[in-house]
């Protein structure tokens, strides 16, 4: 027959039989149990323990068959050295499992040797010798099976600690899948899908769990591995398993492993044996097998092939603190949070587990933890001591297999008695809500605060943590009278309270300035205990209290006038709520410069993906830089006066003249021009807003422009049937609520916090999508779809 017909016919025939394999291709037969033991240095571990093996090591290997077992296997070790480099023949071990006194094999890992594998061939007289022929004879294949098999065994390790954990909590506490799948996903490297956490409680778990062989997040592993064979049947098999006809996409990665190796090994079957790949999962002394193919027992029989550890030097786990923000030992349920560590969750390779502390005088001790991965890291075992001292410093260490490691340093606190002190002293004055600052101790170790005092009353203080040895709050003095007061500052643990002693005082009333410019309706009295002033008198003008500040430097009040303020200079009467009046020299100061917005504008085209977004008006992008214009219309700005750009929080920026940002057009009307993350820092979104400063005389803030962070949407997919779509993008996260109608009736809620690249929506009414950005939750974009 010629070549090109043959080959138009194994296509038929590989397109027809692909795609029914593929539902049929999980890892969901359980296989044997084998028994294995690795003993180093006189220390024996389960084969669940142990991550890799090296030269030297001995390994005691059974199999665990039931009493009953009529097919005779033999258990076969072969150890390799490279995928050009046949392995010697005495690098083989055999054990009759059928036979008691020979069910069982002690060896030792040769020098030299570089993978392992294990195989189960039925017994059928001289088996033992085609094994090893056929291992010898292509070694390189069953290299490669023992590389990728281990790594898709691990895969399966998470994924099964994945949904173990997820029925655990959905049938214990269903209530607390919505916060605690995001964790597990998270620690143990699972996709999650975020639809499943607004159905039912009920009906999250099986949710969660359902497609389980795609939730493995695919890891990058170089070439395939039909690429180590060359040979038209081979190659054919693999390419067309890739293509969507071929079955593409039923496979998670690591299924799509074994699958290349099974097609590798059926590549060069005999009449005798065939080969097929099995995941082992190390559970204790237990490697647990599971195969994707049911075993034949006629010919040609079915061998196993299990990868068993890799050898060399095992790599220490490089795993990072979860984050840069304390924890405090002593708090109850203590988990001190890790990021890339999903193999402390889904293997046995970690032991002995303990955080080495050193407290600040010198003192060490060492506390045991345990990995727990419904809180993302490892959980402290036993209560930290009140007299351990003042601790800033933890290092996760352990045994990794049979190796020692020591890391990452993990961010904790802990503080001794007496650490707290009020900043700048302790003097409060009564009479108002008092702000206070501690210093000192260790910030998030602190429970619960409350202010006693001279009768023993408490009064419980909110606070909050400003830094990793501060707190502020502000005291409830209003009515307090002055004397001696007592802060109480529970910590976690056992440790007593700290004691910090105040002392209240009455402050003396101080006038030092009332600020109040030409043509405004209101001016600022500087001074002490300002909350006594009920009113101001001054060219005929009355003023009456508005808002209250309180700095560092003393209080300031708004006073509001009942005219507008008029030129000229002369004496106020300040009237205070005991019935005394003050006098204090005033003279209003030129006119604050005010301006009318007239328009704005991006500049600089902001990146967008195949659906463009239409911002509403006063919304624009936070990558792109912005135009406005503003008309003077009382003072003036000249060429040394600025305008003031500012966010909800954070520092001004200022926009000059001479530095090119304003440009005058007529004696009236100013062009600004910036960029908000070259001015403000790259973090800047929200609401803008702007104020024109002349010498000592600042305009009053008005509102600018509201700066988005923009999603990049890249296609609407809609099957020709169903009444869902698939919406594609990147920064799906900056997305609140997307719909098909503009108020956002009924729009898709996205999670707080989501990563994926894809994101279902019902089939939308019409070619407009509407969206709600976090960064302008008061303004709705739109998307307008092609055709």
């Amino acid at each position: 027959m010629p070549r090109l017909p043959l080959i138009s016919l194994l296509l038929a025939l590989l397109v027809a039989a692909l795609p029914a394999q593929a539902q049929q291709n999980a890892f969901d037969l359980v296989g044997p149990d084998l028994k294995l033991s690795v003993t180093r240095g006189g220390v024996t571990l389960p084969i669940g323990a142990v991550p890799s093996l090296q030269p030297g090591d001995k390994v005691t290997a059974e199999a665990a068959l039931p009493p009953d077992q009529s097919a005779h296997y033999l258990l076969v070790v072969a150890f390799l050295r490279g995928a050009t480099n046949p392995p010697p023949k005495d690098w083989f071990f055999v054990a009759e499992t059928w036979r008691k006194k020979k069910n069982r094999m002690e060896l030792e890992v040769p020098k030299g040797a570089e993978q392992a594998v294990l195989l189960l061939a039925p017994e059928t007289g001289g088996g033992f010798d085609a094994v090893r022929d056929t291992v010898r004879g292509r070694p390189g294949v069953f290299v490669r099976a023992a590389q990728d098999l281990f790594q898709a065994s691990l895969d399966r390790a998470r994924l099964d600690a994945f949904v173990t954990a997820v029925g655990r909590i959905g049938e214990s506490a269903p209530e607390r899948l919505s916060t605690a799948a995001p964790v597990l996903a998270n620690a143990l490297r699972i996709k999650l899908n975020a639809e499943c956490l607004s159905r039912p409680r009920s009906l999250q778990a099986a949710c969660l769990t359902q497609n389980r062989d795609s939730l493995v997040l695919q890891a990058q592993r170089g070439t395939t591995l039909a690429e180590t064979l060359t040979g038209a049947p081979v190659d054919l098999a693999y390419s067309l398993a890739a293509t969507p006809q071929g079955g593409g996409g039923f496979y998670s990665p690591y299924i799509g492993l074994a699958r290349d190796v099974a097609k590798l090994f059926g590549a060069f079957r005999s009449p005798q044996y065939q080969y097929l790949p099995a995941l082992g999962l190390g559970r204790g002394d237990a490697l647990k097998l599971l195969l994707n193919a049911a075993p034949s027992f006629q010919n040609p029989r079915s061998v196993l092939v299990v990868a068993l550890p890799p050898l060399g030097a095992a790599t220490p786990p490089i795993w990072q603190a979860g984050g840069p923000t304390p924890v405090c030992l002593a708090q109850p349920g203590l988990a001190l949070p890790l990021e890339d560590a999903p193999l402390l969750y889904a293997t046995d390779f970690a032991r002995s587990l303990s955080i080495h502390v050193t407290s600040n005088d010198g003192k060490t001790r060492d506390f045991p933890v345990a990995p727990d991965v419904e809180k993302g890291g490892v959980r402290l075992d036993e209560a930290v001591p009140a007299d351990l001292g003042t601790v800033s410093n933890a290092v996760l260490q352990g045994r990794w297999g049979f190796d020692g490691f020591s890391g990452p340093r993990l961010p904790v606190q802990l503080d001794a008695m007496g650490a707290w002190r009020a900043v700048p002293d302790s003097n409060v004055v009564v009479g108002r809500e008092h702000p206070l600052v501690l210093r000192g101790g260790a910030a998030f170790c602190v429970s619960q605060i409350a202010l006693s005092d001279a009768k023993g009353v408490r009064t419980p203080v909110p606070f909050k943590v400003s830094g990793q040895d501060e707190l502020t709050m502000t005291l409830p003095l209003k009515d307090a009278k002055p004397g001696a007061l007592t802060l109480n500052i529970a910590r976690f643990g056992t440790a007593p309270p700290d004691m910090i002693p105040l002392v209240a005082r009455l402050e003396a009333s101080r006038l030092d300035r009332f600020v109040l410019h030409e043509g405004d309706r209101d001016g600022v009295l500087d001074g002490a205990r300002l909350d006594q002033v009920t009113g101001l008198d001054w060219h005929g003008l009355h003023f009456t209290p508005a808002d209250l500040s309180r700095g560092k430097d003393g209080d300031q009040l708004a006073l509001k006038a009942d005219a507008a303020i008029p030129a000229g200079d002369g004496e106020a009467v300040v009237r205070l709520r005991d019935g005394r009046t003050m006098k204090l020299s005033v003279r209003a100061t030129a006119p604050r410069p005010a301006a009318t917005l007239l328009s704005r504008a991006a500049s600089g085209k902001a990146a967008s993906g195949a659906l463009a977004l239409t911002l509403p008006e006063g919304v624009l992008p936070a990558d792109a830089a912005i135009d406005f214009s503003f008309k003077m219309t009382r003072g003036t700005l000249r060429d040394d006066g600025i305008v003031e750009i500012a966010g909800t929080d954070g520092p001004n920026a200022r926009l000059g003249f001479r530095d090119g940002a304003l440009q005058r057009i007529g004696d009236a009307v100013v062009v600004a021009h910036f960029a908000p993350r070259a001015l403000l820092g790259a973090g800047i979104t929200g609401p803008l807003r702007y104020r024109l400063v002349q010498g000592e005389a600042a305009g009053d803030w008005q509102p600018l422009v509201t700066v988005a962070r923009l999603p990049q949407l890249t296609g609407l997919a809609c099957p020709a049937e169903g009444s869902s779509c698939t919406l594609s993008g990147t920064d799906l996260f900056l997305v609140a609520a997307i719909g098909d109608k503009p108020d956002l009736a009924g729009a898709t809620a996205v999670p707080l916090g989501f990563v994926g690249g894809s994101l279902a929506l019902p089939r939308p009414v019409g070619k407009t999508l509407y969206l709600r950005l976090h960064d302008a939750p008061d303004s709705v974009a739109q998307v307008t779809l092609p055709g």
